[in-house]
């Protein structure tokens, strides 16, 4: 069931939201509900969710030889 909702929000921040919903095909009530979908979710989680920029680069260095002291020699390198 839809319910209606009314919120009062800055003239400046809606016409950004109506014209990012335009830009992504979705429509502002679509973009609100999904964005309260996201928080409660992440309140129900203890970590929060990764960024997709992250789980791209999630397991990038598996195969990689690297490990803590050639990544605290590179430290120390440059920091001096």
């Amino acid at each position: 069931m839809l319910t209606k909702l009314t919120l009062h929000i800055d003239d400046q921040l809606i016409e950004q939201v109506k014209s990012y919903a335009e830009h992504t095909g979705k429509s502002v009530s679509q973009i609100v509900g999904d964005y309260f979908k996201l928080l409660t979710t992440a309140k129900m989680k203890s970590v929060s969710p990764a960024t997709p920029v992250t789980q791209s680069l999630r397991g990038v260095l598996k195969e990689s030889k690297i490990d803590k002291k050639d990544y605290k020699k590179y430290l120390n390198e440059k920091h001096q």
